[in-house]
């Protein structure tokens, strides 16, 4: 997992060849004044999805996790709290890895949670167990799906 701001995103492109093209996208696009929606960035290497959700409680916000796809979650308006757990170390599956949406559930509790705000980002591998949207109120926040290598 990374937690950082937007503007520092670049300094990753290292760690995925797709992350270029994702900087060269976010760079151009206004991903505040863009409605919900899925955007393409590069076919099926890279998508954008842009969504305003209520926050729930951490009771509510079950930890998943993704095989195929990285997650870039992006805070466009709001706060928006996050739990975290090593995948590894998740014991209690609320199913199978539903393969079509890359998601699977855990009904573990998280061993930290942390919170964002406008224009930071989480960054979730796939060994990176993460329940979203925690927190009180609304958030605005734009999630970027990048190919796994």
């Amino acid at each position: 997992m990374v937690l950082d701001t937007l503007t520092n995103l670049p300094s990753y492109n290292a760690l995925n060849s797709h992350f270029a093209k994702v900087c060269a996208y976010l760079k151009e696009a206004h991903l505040s004044g863009l409605p919900e929606g899925r955007y393409p960035i590069d076919s099926d290497n890279a998508y954008l999805m842009i969504s305003e959700r209520d926050l729930k409680k951490p009771a509510d916000a079950a930890l998943e996790v993704h095989d195929r796809y990285i997650d870039i979650q992006i805070v466009l308006s709001g706060r928006e709290g996050f739990g975290w757990k090593d995948r590894s170390r998740c014991a209690a599956p609320r199913g199978a890895m539903n393969t079509e949406k890359d998601v699977m559930f855990y009904d573990d509790e998280p061993s930290t949670y942390f919170t964002l705000g406008e224009g930071e980002i989480g960054i979730f591998f796939p060994q990176d167990a993460h329940a979203p949207l925690v927190g009180d109120g609304r958030v605005k926040k734009a999630v970027v799906k990048v190919k796994v290598e």
